[in-house]
């Protein structure tokens, strides 16, 4: 699903709701979402699951068009783990 899908489902959900405002809390929801990433906090929806950031180190990687040895720098990466209820609804069906 889509940002916009999202958008589309939650207005077709709650019609009284004008589709401006659902695009702004939507948006404004994943901008926290990925501000608090960039501080290196982390982000629980209570059965839904966690976003959290992962740091990896530097290592040697290899170029795979020429075979090259190269140098993979440090980053930090998100990761998301499912919560409970959600893996138990996803396993039902």
């Amino acid at each position: 699903m889509t940002k916009s899908e999202l958008i589309l489902e939650i207005a077709s959900e709650h019609p009284n709701l004008m589709l401006k405002y659902i695009e702004e809390i939507v948006s404004t929801v994943f901008d926290e979402i990925e501000t608090t990433l960039a501080r290196g906090d982390r982000v629980e929806l209570r059965g839904f699951g966690a976003f959290f950031v992962k740091n990896r180190k530097a290592r040697k990687g290899r170029n795979p068009r020429t075979g090259e040895t190269v140098t993979v720098e440090e980053k930090y990466v998100p990761f998301f783990k499912t919560g409970k209820e959600l893996r138990e609804r996803i396993n039902r069906q």
